[in-house]
């Protein structure tokens, strides 16, 4: 590239696109790290006509878990679906070698559900969004 290269600014990027940008961090982590083990970590539940009704999103990578995403619909809420989906999650996390689970949340969100699986909060970004907290919480694996 001889030129500057043109930035462009989106509201809503293609899945290829963003799922590269991952490909190639991870890639650049892997090289910088020397670990190179990571791999997802996906567990759905789907109803009778094949939607997602609730579901975990994460990953494994260097003896650690990390859940991005923990999703229950409504209807289906305290009915023990999500730890359930956490556990499930932490079961797949020991069998690949971690050694700790991570996650964030929001203080709208679940704090005190994750810290009744024995989550602790381990820091926390104050007005993220405004008027809220992103707690970053951490659960050893023993």
């Amino acid at each position: 590239m001889s030129a500057a290269p043109t930035l462009t600014v989106i509201d809503h990027p293609s899945r290829d696109d963003v799922h590269e940008l991952g490909e190639r961090l991870y890639e650049y982590n892997v090289a910088a790290s020397g670990i190179g083990d990571g791999r997802e970590l996906a567990i759905f539940v789907r109803h009778d006509d094949g939607r997602v009704v609730a579901g975990l999103y994460g990953w494994t990578w260097g003896g650690c878990a990390f859940v991005d995403r923990l999703w229950v619909d409504e209807p289906l809420r305290r009915h023990g679906l999500g730890t359930r989906l956490m556990r499930a999650a932490e079961v797949e996390a020991r069998a690949r070698g971690a050694f700790q689970m991570l996650l964030h949340t929001h203080s709208f969100q679940a704090p005190a559900f994750y810290e009744r699986l024995g989550f602790e909060r381990v820091s926390a970004f104050d007005d993220y969004p405004r008027g809220h907290q992103d707690i970053l919480m951490r659960k050893r694996l023993t």
